[in-house]
């Protein structure tokens, strides 16, 4: 992997595996630094909400409009609806996926409100979701809401 932000996001990503939650990570990126980072802790903090983009984008704090629309997110995987909504309410103009095949959230919406998606398609992203869901589909069916 040669993009460190994205090693970054795997990097939390294996941090909330080795808490014993679900393995998705997110960097937020201003100016070429790493503002804030997070992963999904729905399981530890038994939160509704706590996906990996929204503790990110909690840890980064506090930031004006203007810092938003010179960032960019990266994500283990594709952000799901909730996600991909707290992009569009701080007009984050760039989201830079991990993977979308074993979950792709509603990137096409985020496309057509001027959001430009990259989805890089890693195999380490890939392989470390599909581990996962092989081993606790319960966890990850709660996650995703079926």
């Amino acid at each position: 992997m040669t993009d460190p932000f994205l090693a970054a996001a795997v990097e939390e990503a294996r941090r909330g595996l080795a808490e014993g939650g679900i393995p998705i990570g997110s960097v937020l990126v201003i100016d070429g630094e790493i503002v804030g980072r997070g992963h999904n802790r729905r399981i530890q903090q038994g939160s509704v909400i706590k996906h990996a983009e929204m503790d990110c984008l909690e840890h980064a704090g506090r930031m004006t409009g203007a810092d938003y629309r010179r960032s960019v997110l990266y994500s283990t995987l594709s952000p799901c609806d909730m996600c991909s909504g707290a992009v569009l309410l701080y007009g984050i103009p760039r989201v830079v996926v991990g993977e979308h095949r074993t979950f792709r959230g509603p990137e096409d919406h985020l496309r057509s409100r001027r959001v430009e998606i990259e989805v890089v398609d890693d195999p380490a992203c890939i392989e470390m979701m599909e581990r996962f869901i092989s081993e606790r589909p319960e966890l990850w069916h709660e996650d995703i809401g079926v």
